[in-house]
C-alpha cells in the first residue's frame, strides 16, 4: 500500500514538471514589448535636434517671417534693376570712365615700349659702330713689327751710303703701300719728338741731361706708337730730358 502511494506521488511530479515551460521568465524579459518600443521612439524624437524646415512648420510665424524676407530680397532686386533700367546715362558714364582709364594705362604702356626700344636701337648702334671702327685692331697690331723692320732696313741702308739703291726702293715701295693700307683704317703714328712727355701715349724707356729742351721733353723715339681712330693701339717707346744736375 505504501508502494502504490509512493507511485502516485512521483506521478503527479512528473505532470507538474511537464505541465511548467522552462525559462519563460527569461524569455520574456529578453524580448520587449510594443509599449517599451513606443517608449524609446518617442525619447528618440525628443533627443534628435530640429531643422529649420522642422521648426518653420512647427512654428507658423516663423514660416510667415521667412516669406516676408524671400519677398524682400526679390523687391530690392527688382528695384536695383529698375535704376539701372531707368538710368541707362549713368551706366554709359561709369563704361566711359573704365574705357578712358584702360585707354590711358595702354597708352603709357606703349610709351614705355616705345622708348625702351629706342634705347635699344641707339645701343645696337654704337655697338655696331663700335664694332666696325675697331673689327682690324687685332690684324693691325700684328702687322705693326713689320713694318718696324722695313724702317729699320730703310735706315740702316741709308746710313750705308744707298747701296743696293734698287732694294731699298722696293722696301720703301712696300713700306708706303702698308702705311697707306693704315691710313685706310684710320690707324695714325703718334708724333712724339718734341713734344711734352705724356703717360697716355708714351713710355719713358731712359732720360738724357738737355740743356736745349724743358724737363720732360721728349728727345728721341725708338718706336713709333699708334692710334686707331682715338684709341691708343701701341704706346711710344721715347727717350725723355730731364734738367742737368749742377755739379759742385
Amino acid at each position: 500500500m505504501v508502494m502504490n502511494f509512493n507511485k502516485k506521488i512521483w506521478g503527479w511530479i512528473l505532470k507538474f514538471a511537464c505541465f511548467v515551460k522552462p525559462n519563460a521568465h527569461t524569455k520574456q524579459a529578453s524580448h520587449p514589448t510594443n509599449i517599451e518600443k513606443a517608449d524609446e521612439s518617442i525619447n528618440r524624437e525628443k533627443i534628435l535636434p530640429m531643422t529649420n524646415k522642422d521648426k518653420i512648420k512647427n512654428n507658423p510665424e516663423a514660416e510667415e517671417a521667412a516669406e516676408d524676407d524671400k519677398i524682400s530680397e526679390e523687391g530690392d532686386s527688382q528695384d536695383e534693376n529698375d535704376t539701372e533700367a531707368d538710368d541707362p546715362l549713368k551706366a554709359l558714364k561709369s563704361k566711359a570712365e573704365s574705357a578712358e582709364q584702360e585707354a590711358k594705362d595702354s597708352y603709357d604702356r606703349f610709351l614705355r615700349v616705345s622708348a625702351e626700344f629706342e634705347n635699344y636701337k641707339k645701343r645696337s648702334a654704337r655697338e655696331m659702330e663700335g664694332f666696325k671702327k675697331f673689327a682690324n685692331e687685332a690684324l693691325i697690331k700684328e702687322m705693326l713689327p713689320v713694318v718696324d723692320n722695313l724702317e729699320r732696313a730703310i735706315d740702316s741702308s741709308n746710313s750705308n751710303g744707298g747701296s743696293d739703291d734698287s732694294i731699298v726702293e722696293g722696301v720703301n715701295m712696300t713700306l708706303k703701300e702698308i702705311l697707306k693700307i693704315f691710313e685706310k683704317f684710320h690707324v695714325q703714328p703718334i708724333q712724339s719728338v718734341g713734344e711734352m712727355f705724356d703717360p697716355g701715349f708714351h713710355e719713358a724707356v731712359m732720360q738724357e741731361e738737355s740743356e736745349e729742351h724743358s724737363e720732360n721733353t721728349v728727345l728721341k723715339e725708338l718706336q713709333k706708337g699708334y692710334l686707331i681712330h682715338d684709341r691708343l693701339l701701341r704706346p711710344s717707346m721715347v727717350i725723355v730730358s730731364k734738367s742737368k744736375e749742377n755739379k759742385k
